[in-house]
């Protein structure tokens, strides 16, 4: 096989412009991940900001799998919306567990996509992590994270739901301990405990396409 010098010339000059920009492209993104990841060191401090506009909240990592502090709760995700109604009235819907749809539709599926598996999950962790226990956020990341979550939430939601036009949103994280394994020493009281969120007004750059 000839490979690419069996292409014309303008053909040649094209693979290899994109060839370079994909490159390019997967350098800057493993330079970002890596500087986010790695211990502080000069470059990461002088860039911090840059590094953090990329990474967060998409691509940010935890390791919160590895001993020795495991991640020891089973944490879901709960949304409702108050939607108005033909008339003039208003309604609350009931809680709508969005880590079930997650977990529903990665069941059975040898391929889950990155989405289903980790978006509302490391969505939920980057807002709580960046939030106080009444919901206020903690500066220009509390106020991107809460942005970020709601985007997920209006997407799943849409603008109209049961008859009426989404106005507001609300969540709640359901948490409860993981029981420790019969031969451990360990003592949980395996309480569920909710942590509701404030309502959040809906608007249009909360909506599928952001603000036009």
């Amino acid at each position: 096989m000839r490979g690419i010098a069996a292409l014309s010339l303008p053909a040649r000059i094209f693979v290899s412009i994109a060839v370079a920009v994909v490159t390019v492209g997967v350098a800057f993104h493993v330079a970002m991940v890596f500087l986010q990841t790695a211990p502080d060191n000069t470059v990461s401090k002088r860039h911090a900001e840059v590094v953090d506009s990329y990474v967060y909240p998409e691509f940010e990592r935890n390791w919160k799998l590895f001993a020795p502090n495991p991640l020891q709760q089973n944490v879901a995700v709960h949304a409702r919306a108050r939607i108005a109604v033909p008339g003039g009235g208003t309604k609350t819907t009931g809680w709508v567990d969005l880590s079930a749809m997650d977990g529903a539709a990665i069941s059975g599926n040898p391929a889950p996509s990155h989405t289903q598996q980790n978006e509302l999950r490391r969505a939920w962790e980057f807002y709580a992590d960046n939030h106080d226990e009444k919901g206020k956020p903690y500066g220009l990341r509390g106020r991107l994270s809460e942005q970020y979550i709601k985007r997920i939430v209006m997407l799943r939601f849409g603008t109209k739901l049961n008859g009426g036009s989404v106005e507001r949103i609300q969540l709640r994280a359901v948490v409860t301990p993981v029981a420790p394994p019969e031969w451990s020493d360990e003592k949980t009281d395996g309480k569920t405990e909710y942590s509701v969120q404030p309502w959040w007004q809906v608007t249009s750059a909360d909506l599928p396409g952001g603000a036009k």
